[in-house]
């Protein structure tokens, strides 16, 4: 089974994130995993689905815990 790539624009339409605040969370080394397809400037940005689910699992707070 092979996991569905997304470029930023269809991680947009699908999750709601900004193609420039997931450029920026990639300038910051934040955000979920991607993959560049080539070095430098020009290189193609994807995203696995499963890997943004699991970073949207890491950022879920819990309800009911101890206060942040």
């Amino acid at each position: 089974m092979s996991d569905e790539l997304l470029s930023p624009k269809q991680v947009h339409a699908a999750y709601g994130f900004r193609e420039q605040t997931l450029a920026q969370w990639r300038w910051m080394g934040q955000g979920p995993d991607y993959i560049k397809t080539s070095p430098g400037r020009s290189g193609r940005i994807k995203y696995k689905r499963s890997a943004i689910e699991a970073w949207l699992d890491a950022q879920t707070v819990r309800t009911g815990g101890a206060a942040a």
